[in-house]
C-alpha cells in the first residue's frame, strides 16, 4: 500500500517537473541556478589599473616639489619675520616703528569741508582747525584754532558768532556743569599767534573755567561764518581732575644685564595698573627708542623702570649721552568712561644720561617663552617642507 503511494507522488512530480520544462523551453540552462559562493581556492579577480606612463609620473613630482618649495618659502618667511620683529621686548622699540608716537605733544591738525550738520559741501572751501591735546589733566590747557581755506589755499576772513563749551555726552547721564560760552579771537594774545592772520583761536583751562572738577568730555561747539557760507566745528577734550600719583626729582640709570635701565620716581596715592611712556633720542637729535611700563602698583613710593633693551642700542649705534623725553603716564580704569586717570605730563627733555660704550651692551636678542614656543613651531614648519622636498628627491 504504502508502495504504491510512493509512486503515485513520484508520477505527480514528474509531470510538474516535465510541465515546467515546456514552460521555460526545451534548453536546461534556460533554468537560473540558485547562487553558491566562490569557493576559497578561486577569488574573484580584479584587473589591476594599467600603470601610469613614465612622464605621468615625472609631472606629479614636479607639481608636488613645486608645492613644497612654496611651502618651504612661505615658512622661512614666518620664522624670518617672527624672529626679526621680536628681537626686543614689546617696552624696548624703535621709535620708527611708532611714527605717530616720535612728538606726542605736537597739535593735532584736520582739514574738512566747511558745512552745517547735514548741509552740503561747500566746494572749494575747506575749515582747518587744530587742537593742542585730546587729554587734559588738571591745571593745563588746551590751545584751539580754526582756520577757511580756499582752493587756492589762502586764508579767508572768518567770524565765530557763537562758541560754548560744555560737558560732553557720556550716556544717561544728565549734565553736572553748566555750559559756558567762549570767544575766539585773532587778536594776538592768549594763545593766538600772530594778530590778523584769519586764524581765529581760543585757549581752555578746565580748572579755570568751570570745569575743575570734571572727569570726563568737554565739548567745545563753534558756529562759523565766512562771507556768505556758514559752518560748524566741534571740539572733545576729555579731562582728569586730580592725579593718582605724582612724580619725584632725580631719574636714577643703571646698566643691568646688558641693558641700560631708567628709573622714574613717583608716590601712588591710588593703586592699580599703571601705563608710562618715554621716549629717547640720541645726542644728536635722532629718535632711537620707545620705552614703555606696565604693571600693578600698590600705593607708596615706586619706581617706573623704563628699560633701553641692549641689542636695541647695539643695532642702532646711537651717539651719547642720551635724552629721556615726553613722558606720559596714567592709572588705567578698566570697564569705564573715561578709561584713565592721567599723571601730569613731562614735556620735553626729563633726563640726560652718561655716556657708555657699545660694549657695556648685550647683543642678545630677547628671549621668553612665548617667543620660544613660537619659534619652535615656525622652525617645525620649515623642517617639514624640507624634509618632504628632500624625500622627492632632486628635480627642477
Amino acid at each position: 500500500m504504502r508502495s504504491r503511494r510512493t509512486a503515485a507522488v513520484l508520477a505527480v512530480l514528474g509531470a510538474g517537473a516535465a510541465l515546467l520544462w515546456w514552460a521555460w523551453g526545451d534548453t536546461p540552462q534556460a533554468v537560473a541556478a540558485p547562487p553558491t559562493a566562490a569557493p576559497p581556492s578561486a577569488p574573484a579577480v580584479v584587473a589591476d589599473a594599467p600603470a601610469p606612463a613614465p612622464k605621468a609620473r615625472a609631472d606629479d613630482r614636479s607639481a608636488a616639489r613645486a608645492l613644497w618649495k612654496q611651502r618651504l618659502e612661505r615658512a622661512r618667511r614666518t620664522l624670518d619675520s617672527y624672529r626679526e620683529a621680536t628681537r626686543y621686548p614689546h617696552e624696548s622699540r624703535p621709535l620708527a616703528e611708532h611714527p605717530d608716537q616720535v612728538h606726542p605733544n605736537l597739535p593735532i591738525a584736520t582739514e574738512r569741508p566747511l558745512r552745517e550738520p547735514g548741509g552740503p559741501v561747500i566746494e572749494g572751501l575747506t575749515l582747518r582747525t587744530t587742537q593742542e591735546r585730546v587729554y587734559s589733566q588738571g591745571d593745563e590747557s588746551v590751545l584751539f584754532t580754526v582756520a577757511a581755506i580756499d582752493g587756492e589755499g589762502r586764508t579767508l576772513p572768518l567770524q565765530v558768532p557763537r562758541a560754548m563749551a560744555h560737558e560732553g555726552a557720556t550716556g544717561a547721564r544728565p549734565s553736572r556743569v553748566a555750559p559756558m560760552m567762549v570767544q575766539f579771537t585773532d587778536d594776538g594774545r592768549s594763545g593766538d599767534a600772530v594778530a590778523g592772520d584769519n586764524v581765529l583761536s581760543f585757549r581752555l583751562q578746565p580748572a579755570r573755567d568751570g570745569f575743575a572738577d570734571l572727569d570726563g568730555v568737554i565739548r567745545v561747539e563753534l558756529a562759523l561764518q565766512s562771507g556768505e557760507h556758514s559752518g560748524y566745528a566741534f571740539f572733545d577734550v576729555i579731562h582728569s581732575p586730580g592725579t593718582p600719583a605724582v612724580w619725584g626729582a632725580v631719574v636714577r640709570e643703571a646698566v643691568e644685564a646688558g641693558s641700560l635701565n631708567l628709573y622714574l620716581p613717583a608716590q601712588v596715592m591710588q593703586p592699580g595698573r599703571y601705563v608710562v611712556t618715554g621716549r629717547v633720542d640720541d645726542a644728536d637729535g635722532r629718535p632711537l627708542a620707545l620705552l614703555s611700563f606696565n604693571d600693578e602698583l600698590g600705593v607708596g613710593p615706586v619706581e617706573f623702570k623704563l628699560q633701553l633693551f641692549g641689542k636695541l642700542v647695539r643695532d642702532m649705534q646711537p651717539t651719547f649721552p642720551l635724552v629721556l623725553r615726553d613722558v606720559d603716564a596714567f592709572l588705567l580704569k578698566p570697564d569705564t568712561f573715561p578709561d584713565r586717570a592721567l599723571m601730569p605730563r613731562r614735556i620735553g627733555q626729563v633726563h640726560r644720561t652718561k655716556a657708555y660704550p657699545l660694549v657695556a651692551f648685550s647683543p642678545a636678542e630677547w628671549t621668553s617663552e612665548e617667543r620660544n614656543r613660537y619659534l619652535t613651531e615656525y622652525g617645525k614648519d620649515v623642517q617639514e617642507a624640507e624634509d618632504h622636498l628632500k624625500d622627492l628627491g632632486s628635480g627642477p
